[in-house]
């Protein structure tokens, strides 16, 4: 009997940490390429930041955006990028991973709890930035104009089932 309990708690121990290993680490390279998907599947995302014409005001022409967002409190940890580009009449990711690009549209950082709270919908943007909850580089003006896919965007954080117990 003792023999069959120790087997039965070496298996359940060891399908939690087969399915933690399965889960990528959050806002790693990984985690982006999973949020390509939570991005392109979110209608307020693609469609709405194609109409507002977000997408397409990019730097000098280059005919795409980055977005790039890392966890404050993992220093060691790599920062992601996002790249979108418009296709189809959509506002469309086509790269989520490692820093690709040295001059992102948008740099978006804030603490592993924050990001939590704000991918679980506890507050939006405004509130985050407000409260420096996360904090923001790039064109304010642009990102006021598209607050309806800016939350949309906190809550993507959510969507990806993530391992959140370290920092890589």
């Amino acid at each position: 009997m003792k023999k069959i309990i120790l087997a039965v708690i070496f298996l359940l121990m060891s399908t939690t940490n087969s399915y933690a290993q399965d889960k990528p680490i959050f806002m790693s390279p990984d985690w982006a390429r999973a949020a390509v998907d939570a991005w392109n599947n979110d209608p307020i995302l693609t469609v709405e930041l194609y109409k507002s014409g977000w997408v397409t005001n990019t730097k000098g022409g280059r005919g795409f955006k980055i977005i790039e967002i890392y966890r404050q409190d993992c220093p060691t940890s790599p920062h992601i990028q996002l790249k979108i580009e418009a296709k189809d009449e959509k506002a469309v990711s086509i790269y989520g991973g490692e820093v690709i690009d040295k001059e992102p549209d948008y740099v978006m950082w804030a603490n592993t709890d924050r990001w939590i709270e704000m991918g679980k919908g506890e507050y939006g943007p405004m509130k985050a930035m407000a409260f420096r909850r996360l904090k923001f580089s790039g064109p304010m003006w642009e990102a006021m104009k598209n607050m309806g896919p800016f939350n949309s965007f906190l809550l993507l954080t959510g969507k990806i089932d993530s391992d959140f117990s370290s920092c890589h």
